[in-house]
């Protein structure tokens, strides 16, 4: 019998393929940040049983699933809800780093709740990827403010020197919002400064515009439209250029690639991603979809990579080393 209030989330996902895999760990969100109306709609924050999760992800390893993505509209905020025991995000982190899958990423998170114990457990990588998401939404701390994202720029920027102190060669990606009410000329600029502080691989951007029922949608939305196209149009040119030069990078080097399938516009050509979430392209043989394999990167773009198949199908060991097959 379920009773109004009750968590019926658990419930056994639909998945298509045995390649990714995606595993909600939380539900809900506790954050109120003035734009969103998710906190409304989804209600507080609840967690899954880390027992429940760990069980699900092997389920997921021995059916022969390459990756798995945790999901919660603020995964950070995982088991803070638990009034029987002291366990957060890192420690079910910790667990599933023993479990026999090449890849586990999470989405999404928010600085606030990004704690040491999760940067010290990301750092053993092994199959925890060297990818983290990282909404920032501005560079402006008295933006910030009025976003309630309940931090600072500098507090935002200390956790990214953590981050990147512990797991140097880390992809951050972000989310942006530019023209939300009240945002000065001077605000914006903070927000590119901090972004190329940072140096994003790459960047999610909007424009604000209001949600009924939030309370922003209270403020009077006094940026002007061409104002905000502007500012986006300055931030995306921003994105682009930092993206093309991390990108430019992996010419000449070998990275591992899960292959997805066949290109979206060219079938005799594989897809796949690399552990930092890069899209490559290259030509083989259609067995090796659902693989992982090396290849050697011949051409950056902006937002892809192509190259050449190194060998065939690779193992990872627990310590994240490759071994050709």
């Amino acid at each position: 019998m379920v009773e109004r209030g009750d968590v019926v989330e658990n419930l056994p996902k639909v998945r298509k393929g045995k390649i990714k895999a995606w595993v909600n760990i939380m539900y809900g969100c506790d954050k109120f940040c003035t734009y969103c109306i998710v906190p409304y709609t989804r209600g507080k924050e609840r967690s899954r049983r880390p027992e429940d999760i760990i069980q699900e992800v092997r389920q997921l390893a021995a059916q022969g699933y390459k990756e798995i993505t945790l999901l919660g509209q603020n995964v950070n905020a995982y088991g803070k809800d638990f009034t029987d025991i002291q366990y957060g995000l890192g420690d079910l982190m910790d667990e599933l780093r023993k479990i026999d899958i090449a890849r586990i990423r999470f989405t999404t998170s928010h600085p606030r709740d990004f704690d040491d114990r999760l940067i010290e457990v990301l750092a053993k990588r092994g199959n925890l990827v060297e990818h983290i998401h990282l909404p920032v939404q501005s560079g402006s701390t008295e933006i910030l403010k009025m976003m309630g994202r309940k931090y600072t720029r500098e507090e935002y920027l200390e956790l990214v020197r953590k981050i990147k102190a512990a797991i140097p060669d880390v992809a951050l990606t972000t989310d942006i919002i530019v023209g939300f009410p009240n945002e000065t000329d001077e605000q914006f600029e903070e927000t590119l400064s901090l972004y190329r502080e940072v140096e994003f691989d790459s960047a999610y951007t909007f424009i604000y515009s209001p949600r009924e029922g939030t309370p922003a949608a209270n403020m009077k939305d006094n940026v002007p439209m061409e104002v905000k196209k502007e500012r986006l149009k300055r931030l995306n040119d921003l994105v682009q250029e930092i993206a093309a030069k991390k990108m430019k990078q992996y010419e000449g080097q070998v990275v591992e690639v899960l292959v997805e399938g066949e290109s979206k516009t060219n079938p005799d050509v594989l897809a796949g991603y690399t552990r930092k979430n890069k899209l490559v392209h290259f030509v083989g043989p259609k067995s090796l979809i659902g693989q992982l394999v090396n290849v050697r990167i011949t051409q950056a773009k902006t937002w892809t990579l192509t190259g050449e198949l190194v060998n065939e199908a690779i193992e990872v060991n627990e310590h994240g080393k490759i071994y050709a097959g």
